[in-house]
C-alpha cells in the first residue's frame, strides 16, 4: 500500500470521528436546551473528558494527525481529514466554546432546574 492510500484510509477514519464527535456534541446542546439529562447527556461528557485527555497527552494534537505526518509532508490544516481548511484549522476552538457552555448550562439546569 502506497503512502497516498495510507492517508488516504488515515482521512477517512480521522473524519468518520470527527462526524461522531459532532453527532456527540449537538445532541449535549439538544440536551440540556431542552432540559433532558439524561444518560447520553453524561456519556457525552465522558467522551469529551476522554477526548480531551488524549489531545492534552498528544500536546493538543490528535493521534491520528501524528499517524498522517508520516505519510505527508503537507503543512495545510486538513492535510489529515476531509473537512475545509477554515474548518479542520477552528474545530479546537470551536468545539471547545461548545463544550464549555454545554457544561455551563448542563450545571445550569442541575442547580435550578
Amino acid at each position: 500500500m502506497t503512502a497516498k492510500e495510507k492517508l488516504k484510509i488515515v482521512k477517512i477514519i480521522h473524519t468518520l470521528i470527527w462526524i461522531f464527535f459532532n453527532v456527540v456534541i449537538f445532541y449535549m446542546l439538544y440536551a440540556v436546551l431542552t432540559n433532558c439529562l439524561d444518560v447520553w447527556l453524561w456519556l457525552g461528557f465522558v467522551l469529551l473528558f476522554l477526548e480531551t485527555l488524549i489531545l492534552i497527552l498528544f500536546r493538543w494534537s490528535c493521534p491520528l494527525t501524528t499517524i498522517a505526518r508520516r505519510y505527508s509532508s503537507s503543512a495545510r490544516d486538513n492535510f489529515d481529514i476531509y473537512l475545509p481548511k477554515w474548518l479542520a484549522k477552528n474545530t479546537k476552538r470551536i468545539y471547545t466554546v461548545l463544550a464549555i457552555s454545554i457544561a455551563i448550562l448542563t450545571i445550569y439546569r442541575l442547580i435550578y432546574d
